[in-house]
């Protein structure tokens, strides 16, 4: 039976039909629902075995990027995603949507001193489009399993991951939950340790800032037109594919 993936919408996200391409293509099937409905019935989530937080400008980014969805998702639906993911349930966030779990506390619990990690401002202080290499360094994240590397373009202002102090990302550390990194030359944001994306505790919440959503298909690389030229280009797909397809291998 192939898995049900909620993707929820808001105004100002524009991720949400590439991100919704990606998991059929991996075998799943979805919906996009905007967030609203979810706000006036939280049971809709029920019949989803995965949720996934796409791209883009939830609410124009108005007062931080992600941060309004986030505050709307602290206040009115902080429990129910818990219970959800509880479930044995899985839980994407994807640039904007990476945001909004970590400004949400989804991803990263508050402390007795607030929250312990954030996303700002990249170090450049503008907006950054571009490719960028990937390394896997925990096993923890169910999305990243089997992965070793991807290559994968990025598209954020404010993806800087911040702890609050060494001791926060030690602790992050140790738990394996700083699963993702940028390769340290070709960090772009000025992200700590070179963070590009982070788990929960049980490693079935995961956001990145990165967009595995964008390199599906082989052509979406810069350079496939050279690399046709190379005999294993035939039965290549795109990096980020693997992302998707280990969320709907996970309850196969």
């Amino acid at each position: 039976m192939k898995p049900n993936v909620l993707i929820l919408r808001a105004p100002g996200t524009n991720c949400d039909l590439e991100t919704a391409y990606a998991f059929e293509v991996a075998g799943a099937t979805t919906e996009r629902i905007h967030v609203n409905r979810i706000l006036e019935n939280p049971g809709i989530m029920d019949r989803f075995q995965i949720m996934c937080f796409p791209g883009g400008f939830s609410y124009g980014d108005d007062i931080a990027a992600g941060r309004v969805l986030a505050t709307k998702v602290r206040v009115s639906l902080f429990d129910a995603i818990h219970e959800f993911r509880n479930a044995g349930k899985l839980i994407l966030g994807i640039c904007n949507g990476f945001q909004i779990l970590i400004k949400s506390g989804i991803l990263v619990a508050d402390d007795e001193q607030g929250a312990p990690v954030t996303l700002t401002w990249n170090r450049s202080g503008v907006y950054t489009d571009r490719w960028t290499h990937l390394v896997v360094r925990s096993d923890k994240s169910v999305f990243l399993r089997g992965v070793e590397s991807l290559y994968l373009p990025i598209a954020h202002a404010e993806g800087k991951f911040m702890a609050r102090d060494e001791a926060a990302l030690d602790k992050l550390e140790a738990e394996g939950r700083l699963a993702l990194r940028y390769l340290p030359a070709e960090n772009p944001n000025g992200a700590m340790r070179d963070v590009a994306g982070v788990c929960d505790e049980t490693g079935r919440v995961f956001g990145l800032m990165p967009h595995p959503e964008r390199h599906i298909d082989k052509t979406q690389h810069p350079n496939w037109t050279r690399l046709q030229l190379s005999p294993e280009f035939a039965t290549k797909v795109g990096d980020g594919l693997a992302i998707f397809k280990n969320a709907v291998e996970f309850f196969a």
